[in-house]
C-alpha cells in the first residue's frame, strides 16, 4: 500500500511572515504593502491616523508613499482583517495591526499617545466580556451576522498622565 502524502504548499524563496500574511489574505506582496503592514506590526500598541502613518513611513528613509496609495492600501488591509480601524472621540480614523484579542476583549484607548491596551484582567473585564457576548448573541438571534463588538474605554493612560510614556514616545503622538 502506498502512503498518501498531503499536498505540499510551495514556499517561495525569500518568504517572510509579512509576505505570508499578505498572501494568505489574497493580497499582492508589493513593497508598499510590506512596508505598511510591517510598520504597523512593529508598533502593535499604537494606532495611527493616515497622516501620522504617512509621516512615520516617510521617516524610514525609503521612497515616500503618496497619500492615495496609502489610503487604498489601508482600506484593503482593513477589509481583509489585517488592520483594525477605529474612530476616536474626535471622529478621526485610527489604524493599527489587528490584535488577536480585539473581538473579545474590551480595551482602553489613550487619547494622548493612542496606545490601545486590552482590559483583560483589569477592572472586571470578565463581566464586560460577558456583556459583549450577550449583546452579540442577542443580535445574532435577530438575524444579524458577521459581527464583532468593539468596547472601548477612552481617556488618558497613567503613563501620559504622569508624563512617563514608555519607549520614549512623545505625548504628542507616534513619531517612532
Amino acid at each position: 500500500m502506498a502512503s498518501v502524502q498531503p499536498p505540499v504548499t510551495p514556499v517561495l524563496e525569500g518568504d517572510n511572515p509579512i509576505d505570508a500574511l499578505l498572501s494568505a489574505h489574497g493580497l499582492r506582496r508589493t513593497a508598499a504593502a510590506r512596508r505598511v503592514l510591517g510598520w504597523l506590526l512593529a508598533h502593535p500598541e499604537t494606532s495611527y491616523t493616515h497622516a501620522q502613518l504617512q509621516e512615520s513611513l516617510a521617516g524610514d528613509h525609503a521612497e515616500p508613499l503618496d497619500r492615495v496609495t496609502l489610503y487604498r492600501l489601508i482600506d484593503r488591509l482593513t477589509q481583509v482583517g489585517l488592520l483594525l480601524c477605529r474612530v476616536d472621540s474626535q471622529r478621526v480614523r485610527r489604524y493599527q495591526a489587528m490584535p488577536a484579542s480585539v473581538h473579545a476583549t474590551p480595551h482602553f484607548e489613550c487619547q494622548t499617545c493612542h496606545r490601545d491596551s486590552p482590559l483583560a484582567g483589569a477592572l472586571h473585564a470578565v463581566d464586560l466580556e460577558k456583556a459583549a457576548q450577550t449583546a452579540i448573541e442577542s443580535l445574532r438571534a435577530l438575524g444579524y451576522t458577521d459581527m464583532h463588538l468593539d468596547f472601548a474605554v477612552r481617556g488618558v493612560c497613567a503613563d501620559c498622565a504622569t508624563g512617563t510614556v514608555p519607549g520614549g514616545m512623545a505625548n504628542a503622538g507616534p513619531a517612532a
